[in-house]
């Protein structure tokens, strides 16, 4: 059975160690070392990991990444080349389930950072993998949206989502609308249709995993 996590684990490492510490990537603000760093924290220490969704501990975490970030950089990316095996989050039990689209879209940040990226032919069992993750993400991050939207992935599925009014339609590949849901709408290759007015308030609403 293809391990997905890894094999997108694995060439997030190559291509940090390729474009070295201060390359940028899609998150506005961070470099690669930033987003290593992250990778780190989120796994590695779970005493500060939570600050990654609750504001409360976020300076908390955000100074603990600091430190992390500090290190040097091949051992920063060995790390996240190697991660424990007694996270939660990257134990053989739970590997793919947690990390398969996480390694996705970070692995297109560094990627689609750089100009004359174009996108890549995933496998198909990798798109199911991101669509089994997508349209979850999709029915969280769109729940409140101002309209009645359609989100297709084209030979994986739908899903209906928002809380009414215009009628808009969202279609991609799952990798691309896992980018497109995660906040990156900027970079990811979708189809919006729709009144003008409402495919601009999607293409720039605050999204995120």
């Amino acid at each position: 059975m293809p391990r997905y996590a890894r094999s997108e684990r694995e060439a997030l490492a190559d291509l940090m160690l390729e474009r070295g510490p201060e390359a940028p990537t899609v998150n506005e603000g961070w470099t690669t070392r930033d987003l290593a760093a992250h990778l780190v924290l989120r796994e590695r220490r779970l005493d500060a990991a939570g600050g990654i969704l609750l504001p409360p501990l976020r300076g908390y975490a955000e100074r603990v990444r600091l430190r992390i970030a500090a290190r040097p950089w091949a051992e920063l990316v060995g790390q996240v080349r190697r991660p424990p095996l007694w996270s939660p989050l990257s134990n053989p039990v739970t590997d793919e389930l947690a990390n398969t689209l996480e390694f996705f879209i970070h692995h297109e940040d560094v990627r689609r950072a750089q100009s004359g990226w174009q996108p890549r032919d995933l496998p198909s069992g990798l798109q199911t993998q991101l669509w089994q993750r997508v349209w979850l993400v999709a029915r969280a991050a769109l729940r409140r949206f101002p309209a009645d939207l359609l989100v297709q992935a084209p030979g994986h599925g739908e899903v209906g989502v928002g809380r009414g009014g215009d009628r808009l339609r969202l279609v991609g590949s799952p990798g691309e609308l896992a980018l497109f849901l995660s906040g990156r709408q900027r970079v990811a290759r979708v189809q919006v249709d729709g009144p003008p007015a409402g495919v601009e308030r999607l293409r720039t609403a605050r999204l995120g995993l």
